[in-house]
């Protein structure tokens, strides 16, 4: 019954990514620069508006495959046009929201392919935290990406321990 739930609570998700409804707080750009994994340049007209992106959390640049995690999300968005929805604002002031490129979700893509955990701390959007749990857990038994480390530091601690 529980499979079934959350298969259903899935496709309603994809649904709402294919319906053309008007989002005010959705829009469209050009990804311009990648700073790390989970953070990109996004041209909005005349602005540049850094997002970060919701839901997941790379490896730092200097951690381990943080670099490929990067180089991961460049492939994904860099110079292409790119639609953001924007969930909610981060202490930065940057946007923290999903971007997706061609039909395809970066947050999602990211911890599918192994280069990123969901953030549990900060994900509260449903059916969504829910699917990247699940992709998560996935790439972990595949040894994907950053799972192929026997015990990968996540980058919360990670950044706990270099602010030492």
């Amino acid at each position: 019954m529980g499979k079934k739930i959350i298969k259903l609570l899935t496709w309603l998700f994809y649904l709402r990514w294919l319906l053309p409804v008007a989002n005010a707080n959705a829009w469209q750009g050009e990804a311009v620069k990648v700073l790390d994994g989970d953070t990109v340049q996004v041209r909005k007209g005349r602005e540049i508006v850094k997002v970060r992106l919701y839901g997941v959390d790379c490896p730092e640049s200097r951690q381990s495959f943080g670099r490929q995690a990067a180089e991961f999300t460049e492939k994904q968005v860099l110079g292409k046009k790119v639609k953001v929805e924007r969930v909610d604002t981060d202490r930065y002031g940057r946007v923290v929201g999903l971007i997706s490129a061609g039909g395809k979700l970066l947050n999602r893509e990211l911890v599918r392919a192994g280069y990123a955990w969901t953030y549990e701390a900060y994900c509260r959007k449903q059916p969504l935290c829910i699917e990247l749990r699940e992709l998560e857990e996935r790439a972990r038994k595949r040894k994907a990406g950053l799972w192929q480390e026997k015990r990968p530091l996540p980058p919360w601690e990670w950044r706990k321990r270099s602010s030492r």
